[in-house]
């Protein structure tokens, strides 16, 4: 699509607008993100990472998956299971050698 000059302010215009509606998105989504991190019980955490209750307090008295507590009860949070659960992530063949190269020409000889 070519711009003639004359055009020029009105596509600027067009674009700024465009623009405001992106970043009016994306606001609205990092609103929703904060809103969605609720706190769960144990039985949700269970039903959310498909393990079953004892194996959840197993890895909770080893200090293995982040959790709160509050007198006896226990609360997970549904972005830090998330997270936590992104932390087990195994690098694809190609990200391992990308990375074995930067860790190589940073090494002097």
């Amino acid at each position: 699509m070519e711009i003639t000059f004359e055009q020029l302010p009105k596509a600027i215009n067009l674009l700024f607008i465009k623009l405001e509606n992106i970043e009016r998105l994306l606001q609205n989504a990092n609103s929703q993100q904060i809103e969605t991190d609720n706190l769960l019980t144990i039985q949700q955490a269970a039903e959310i990472l498909r393990l079953s209750v004892p194996t959840i307090y197993g890895l909770v008295s080893r200090s293995q998956i982040p959790c709160m507590k509050k007198g006896k009860r226990l609360y997970f949070s549904t972005k830090e299971l998330t997270d936590w659960i992104k932390t087990g992530r195994k690098k694809t063949v190609s990200e391992v050698e990308i990375e074995a190269s930067k860790f190589i020409s940073r090494k002097p000889l």
